[in-house]
């Protein structure tokens, strides 16, 4: 008889956001008049809503009319990604901001919530106390990185909060203006994000090198999602980890086209893993994480196709630069309409400055999936619960500023009648 991974069987009931789908499908079929006259407004998943740059429709649209001629026909790509691609991205992410990464240390996906997950496919697992990886994560958190650990073995259950024994939570809050601190002890693989996502907060480049000296001295790797990195408004916040001096040493970095180009359904992203960055084998000897990286990706991925890396390269043509700044700009004015709508309610808001999201503490002593509920039954807006994204996140509540302008002015009315 088959048998399952029964780590899955330690997973919650449901993945955060298709849970948030199920609750909204529910209350509208529910209330389904109600909902005519005032539609659900959703400002919960972080999903993008313009369209596609021109710039990149229009280079997308040649490489399909390339795919109707035998001469440009292309099968089988590279898995890594096409040179051509590697090469813009390594010029305008990486050179441009004096940071040292070469092409072929780029590795062109279909997302980087995939890589994040897939990275610990050359990880060994099964958790500190049984040989594997001590993992940290920040709590609150992007629901992705603590399920893949529980996905391979690397925890133990959960408690009551949500919580897994065996994951070393970095707790990041208000009080240490959500920067996580570094662990008390030694642990194995860090996971970073900045812009963070759901609080929304950017880690200077001072707190970042601690992050990198930590890492140096307890031979630890650093997994750092700058999915978000677009967003960033401040000039002397870093871009990248690689910003920081030995960061290649010690980092693998996720980036992704579906936030600040609009490829959530178009899927493109890629990972950095420089050829210094190593970990220890069974034997104790060093081993280069570019190569394993390489032969999984060569084993499992068969590549992103020719039309998406297509309109991936023309991001970074000079019209595609121009658009996009104009995209995250329309994205990043629905941010300020939500930050000064719950700012002027008096709550208590964070975020929405170098991110796409705000992170707002519950009013009158609402639990997260309380303030849920009412935003949901009294003004039909979707946001997401902060303690979805770990037990430090209750008591909070994200809320997107992907939508339309309509859609974000709107919700914001509904709110701010609601709850003055």
């Amino acid at each position: 008889m088959a048998r399952i991974n029964d780590h899955y069987l330690k997973l919650k009931a449901g993945y955060l956001f298709p849970e948030i789908g199920r609750r909204v499908s529910a209350f509208g079929e529910a209330n389904a008049s109600a909902c005519k006259d005032k539609p659900i407004i959703k400002l919960g998943i972080g999903d993008v809503t313009e369209p596609l740059p021109e710039a990149i429709r229009i280079a997308m649209h040649k490489a399909v009319d390339d795919m109707g001629n035998r001469d440009s026909f292309h099968g089988y790509g590279p898995e890594q990604g096409y040179a051509w691609l590697r090469e813009a991205i390594v010029e305008n992410d990486y050179r441009s901001r004096g940071c040292d990464i070469a092409a072929d240390e780029v590795f062109v996906s279909d997302g980087s919530k995939c890589d994040s997950g897939n990275f610990l496919d050359i990880l060994a697992a099964g958790g500190g106390s049984s040989g594997g990886n001590t993992i940290a994560v920040c709590d609150p958190v992007y629901p992705v990185y603590v399920d893949t650990n529980v996905m391979v073995g690397n925890t133990g259950g959960a408690n009551d909060a949500g919580e897994y024994a065996g994951l070393v939570y970095l707790p990041v809050t208000a009080e240490n203006n959500f920067t996580p601190p570094l662990p008390e002890g030694k642990v194995d693989v860090i996971y970073l994000c900045s812009p963070n996502n759901p609080t929304g907060a950017v880690m200077t480049k001072a707190d970042l090198a601690k992050w990198v000296e930590y890492a140096k001295a307890n031979d630890a790797l650093i997994l750092y999602d700058a999915a978000y990195h677009a967003f960033i408004t401040e000039n002397d916040l870093p871009r990248s980890i690689y910003e920081i001096e030995g960061a290649r040493d010690v980092a693998v970095e996720f980036r992704s086209f579906s936030k600040n180009a609009g490829f959530t359904g178009t899927r493109c992203a890629f990972t950095v893993v420089p050829k210094s960055v190593t970990a220890k084998s069974a034997d104790g000897s060093d081993v280069d994480l570019h190569r394993l990286w390489n032969r999984r990706q060569s084993t499992k991925f068969n590549g992103v196709s020719y039309i998406v890396q297509r309109g991936a390269e023309a991001a970074y043509s000079e019209e595609g630069k121009r658009q996009i700044a104009d995209l995250i700009a329309f994205y990043m004015a629905n941010a300020r309409i939500v930050l000064d709508t719950v700012a002027g309610l008096g709550m208590q808001a964070f975020g929405g400055v170098n991110a796409p999201y705000i992170w707002l503490k519950t009013p009158d002593g609402l639990d997260s999936w309380g303030f849920f509920d009412k935003l949901l039954g009294e003004c039909h807006v979707v946001g997401t619960p902060g303690s979805g994204f770990g037990a430090a996140g209750e008591g909070y509540f994200r809320i997107s500023a992907f939508n339309s302008r309509e859609n974000v002015e709107e919700a914001m009315g509904r709110v701010k009648a609601s709850l003055k």
